[in-house]
């Protein structure tokens, strides 16, 4: 299946302003990696005379042509060449049969299409990540090294009692459920699946009432389930490097104001912990978690692109 065939972005692009509609004209190829087994989709756009490649990473509620909406296709009309990875069990992915996803296979999956790119050419890598996705640009910059900037929407130490606290949808889920999804595993039960709305404050996604019911109803995104496996592995996440100790490249949290799943006083922690390299705060004005509403997305937009120069100079 292609994102050609589907229908959910389709409504959802309804909600953003006209000039981030895709037409005939103006779209992402897609494309196919495989790793590990894997069918991995790629949405692209495409630019072999780009002096920068930018690799969107979606978070637990969103997929890879939903990022490509929001900034992949207007980063692709300043020049730059943009992929967007649909995670294994998210978009529209092929997951090997028999496979049970984690999120260090996600860090892992980043990490060796960075090098993939990297092989075929020189130029500079920067990530963006939206929602968990910007935690996952940090861990991937841990582990590969090679990447000249992140930019993440947000960034949760989900070590933090009071991002789990403020993330999940309610204290009995923080306290409880994350310890048992550890124990579940342990008693075998690392199959067994929970809709991410019930372990997560999915509600607080986009600030459009409509838009959040299509979100709900596309099951390659907000309206997906997870494992027990998976949210264990994303509750305690590997550790690479500590935050004091991270010099691999500068830092950009583009922070909507009014993102009511995950405000900046959840990110600051993690990013006030990191001394060695330049990090950058930009506050998104009316914008929500996934933002449909301007001038958060041209302001969003514009900071990436400040950064992304600043950063291959």
């Amino acid at each position: 299946m292609n994102y050609s065939e589907q229908n959910a972005w389709r409504e959802l692009q309804e909600f953003l302003p006209q000039k981030f509609h895709f037409t005939k004209e103006y779209h992402p190829t897609e494309e196919w990696w495989n790793w590990k087994g894997h069918n991995v989709h790629l949405d692209c756009f495409r630019n072999k005379d780009a002096k920068v490649k930018v690799i969107l990473l979606h978070g637990v509620g969103t997929n890879g042509r939903q990022i490509s909406m929001i900034i992949g296709g207007p980063l692709s009309q300043d020049g730059f060449e943009t992929i967007a990875i649909d995670m294994p069990t998210y978009g529209l992915t092929e997951v090997r049969k028999g496979s049970l996803v984690t999120y260090d296979d996600w860090v892992d999956l980043a990490n060796d299409y960075i090098n993939y790119e990297l092989s075929l050419d020189d130029r500079p890598i920067v990530l963006y990540g939206l929602s968990a996705g910007g935690m996952e640009t940090y861990h991937v910059a841990c582990k590969n090294k090679k990447v000249k900037g992140i930019v993440g929407m947000t960034f949760l130490d989900q070590a933090s009692t009071q991002v789990r606290d403020e993330t999940t949808n309610n204290i009995v889920m923080s306290r409880v459920a994350v310890p048992m999804t550890k124990i579940s595993c342990e008693m075998g039960l690392s199959k067994f699946k929970m809709k991410m709305s019930i372990a997560s404050k999915m509600s607080a996604l986009c600030n459009n009432p409509d838009a959040m019911k299509v979100f709900m109803k596309d099951k390659t995104s907000a309206g997906n389930s997870a494992t027990m496996k998976f949210l264990y592995s994303y509750c305690y996440p590997k550790t690479y490097i500590e935050p004091e100790d991270f010099d691999v490249c500068p830092i950009l949290l583009t922070q909507p104001d009014k993102d009511h799943w995950t405000p900046l006083h959840l990110s600051t922690p993690f990013l006030n912990r990191i001394k060695k390299v330049d990090v950058k705060i930009v506050n998104l004005e009316n914008g929500g978690h996934y933002p449909v509403e301007q001038p958060a997305l041209d302001q969003m937009h514009d900071a990436i692109v400040d950064f992304i120069n600043d950063v291959i100079k």
